[in-house]
């Protein structure tokens, strides 16, 4: 086993071993699998914190149209991919208490960050970074292609699938805007899970995360693009979807992690 494959380090007074298993081309598909099971057997419970979700979602979109920012809800949709990670966090809390034969709660799912909440927050300020810089790339793309004066809502949208200044913009923020998206899933993807179930620092929860999508690169672009298309599936049925979608690929995500990543305490020399 090499450097590229564990990691040794001090946590406090013990010493632990990360070791990054490798996974076939089938494992997102079983990954899947899993959190359907998970939601069949905690149904009330992951249904009721994905609809949390959508009511939230509901309300933001229409307080945008309410206030006049209904330009910004595009990039908003699409910024959902990096805070995406943070919402499962129920999810996994949820999974967790199936796995030690327990009946989940509400309380179970949205109280799942808080054993481990400063490391937690730290994760949450790391996608907030990703998801402004995003915010600030959209903005700047705006202003590129359509300048500074916003057009009506028919106008824009009309624009954006029939003019080349919108196919432009639609191609050029699709490519940057997923540079940045797969960033934060490298950095995330099991960094949460694995902060969620020891005591590391969230610098090392990236560390296992990147390395675990650098060990296995063409299952874990498997897994994001799977991802990506089951939220945007969501999006596309005014967010109804995601009420299954979101606490589904949240218990995925965590059978993710228990497939990739292995932590294991050593004796003390």
């Amino acid at each position: 086993m090499n450097a590229a494959e564990t990691n040794k380090h001090k946590q406090s007074d013990a010493t632990v071993k990360i070791t990054i298993n490798p996974v076939e081309m089938d494992r997102p598909r079983a990954w899947l699998v899993a959190g359907f099971k998970d939601f069949r057997e905690a149904t009330a419970v992951s249904l009721a914190y994905g609809m949390f979700w959508v009511g939230l979602s509901i309300a933001v979109t229409a307080g945008a149209f309410t206030l006049g920012y209904w330009h910004w809800l595009l990039p908003l949709v699409a910024g959902f991919m990096f805070l995406g990670p943070l919402v499962a966090v129920g999810s996994y809390g949820i999974s967790r208490r199936l796995e030690e034969g327990r009946t989940p709660t509400l309380g179970d799912a949205f109280g799942a960050w808080r054993p481990h909440a400063g490391q937690l927050a730290m994760m949450g300020v790391m996608m907030m970074i990703f998801f402004l810089a995003w915010i600030r790339l959209a903005t700047l793309l705006f202003a590129l292609f359509f300048g500074f004066e916003t057009p009506s809502p028919d106008t824009l949208y009309t624009a954006l699938i029939t003019t080349p200044e919108g196919f432009g913009m639609l191609a050029v923020g699709t490519v940057a805007g997923g540079i940045l998206a797969f960033g934060a899933f490298a950095i995330s993807v099991v960094a949460i899970p694995t902060l969620m179930d020891h005591d590391l620092t969230f610098m090392e929860g990236i560390e296992a995360s990147v390395r675990s999508v650098a060990r296995n690169f063409r299952p874990m672009l498997l897994w994001a693009a799977m991802l990506t298309g089951c939220v945007l599936i969501g999006v596309m049925t005014f967010y109804i979807g995601l009420a299954l979608i979101l606490p589904v690929l949240g218990h995925a995500s965590w059978h993710a992690y228990e497939d990739l990543v292995r932590v294991e305490a050593l004796p003390k020399s």
